[in-house]
């Protein structure tokens, strides 16, 4: 398949032999909970992709970033979930780091360590509630006298098992008497952070997604990155940019996924030509809704315009792969399912995309108001 064949050569020019090393395990050994695709991850240098040249980095482009996500999550699952929750975090903070005043020393060193010290970041915004809103957090931190305790849990929480920073939402208390938004660097061997078993299902098993529990956990002041809206309702910077590169990441990584059923159709010649086209015209056409959007970021798109764009290409994108999904398991026969763990298992992790945040519903009106003309509000 053409545009999985381009994302799988853009993986191998960033992480050279990283998907060589991956497939010399069978899928199940790679998905598995005890699977060592992490550390490949990290061992071939994959966690700076996203982090700048002056960091270290690969200083990868959208473009670049999505279709190296692809590859990857086309040889494992898992592992799409797991870059996606690193290299979002990672670009969000380094967007922050573009302009000096947002972050303070100690975060810049920290973000320092991520590429030269192949630091692995994990993602704490969930909470394991149903219609959670992510940008109201209910793990709240508690001022002391030299910055805040926090209790509290997140989850699922992916790469818990291999993080050395979680970054943790939580909600401060304003002067107000208001909770605002605000991200905490905690490095993960901080005193008073656990993990509890949390998922049970065995898609996506390898990706390390259980709870992350904070028993009184200390975080200095200078490790806090508040988020600064003008309106309450609105989105500020540190939130636009994590939205932005969340659903790009998170919609590729599917992407990959389901291209890696789709192939398995075209390889084998399943079905009528007119099939197959019809099959590789939807697969097709939700990479180029994620492609194009990463496009459109690259060439400048940003603020509520990106926000909106990149929701409306992951919602449409997930529509179209689980069409493409559904067609390519028919095709494929009884026989390919009954007597292959890989059928079952891809059409299966395709469908987690719909479970990530946000949730179609909880956004349904903003992006209704926002096609009316009116301003984008997500919280």
């Amino acid at each position: 398949m053409r545009s999985l064949t381009v994302a799988r050569a853009a993986c191998e020019r960033f992480h050279p032999g990283l998907l060589a090393a991956l497939e010399e395990l069978p899928l199940t050994a790679r998905e598995a909970p005890d699977s060592p695709i992490v550390e490949l991850f990290r061992t071939h240098g994959a966690p700076g992709l996203l982090a700048p040249e002056e960091f270290g980095g690969a200083a990868a482009s959208p473009l670049d970033a999505v279709r190296v996500l692809r590859g990857l999550a086309s040889a494992s699952p898992s592992l799409g979930v797991v870059a996606t929750m690193h290299h979002f975090t990672v670009a969000m903070l380094f967007s922050l780091a573009a302009t000096a005043e947002r972050l303070t020393p100690a975060q810049h060193k920290m973000l320092a360590g991520i590429a030269g010290d192949r630091l692995l970041l994990a993602s704490g915004w969930a909470e394991g509630r149903t219609d959670q809103n992510i940008l109201l957090p209910s793990v709240v931190a508690e001022p002391t006298a030299d910055g805040y305790r926090v209790n509290g849990s997140k989850k699922p929480c992916s790469l818990s098992a291999s993080m050395d920073i979680l970054t943790s939402s939580v909600a401060l208390t304003g002067p107000d008497g208001q909770p605002s938004l605000a991200v905490l660097l905690i490095p993960a061997d901080s005193a008073g952070i656990s993990v509890r078993p949390f998922w049970s299902t065995p898609v996506l098993a390898a990706a390390q997604s259980n709870e992350v529990v904070l028993d009184n956990v200390a975080v200095p002041e200078d490790l806090v990155i508040r988020s600064t809206p003008e309106d309450a309702g609105r989105l500020d910077d540190l939130q636009t940019a994590g939205f932005i590169w969340f659903e790009l990441l998170v919609s590729s990584a599917y992407t990959g996924v389901a291209s890696a059923l789709v192939s398995r159709v075209l390889e084998r010649g399943r079905g009528t030509v007119a099939d197959r086209a019809a099959l590789a015209t939807r697969m097709e056409a939700a990479v180029n809704l994620v492609e194009g959007t990463a496009r459109a970021a690259d060439d400048g798109l940003a603020g509520d315009e990106a926000v909106a764009a990149v929701l409306v290409a992951r919602y449409a994108a997930q529509d179209l792969m689980a069409a493409a999904v559904d067609a390519a398991v028919e095709l494929l026969g009884g026989m390919a399912f009954i007597s292959s763990f890989e059928v079952a298992y891809l059409s299966s992790a395709v469908r987690a995309l719909a479970f990530h945040p946000p949730s179609r519903g909880s956004v349904a009106e903003a992006l209704v108001d926002w096609f009316d003309g009116k301003p984008l509000r997500l919280s």
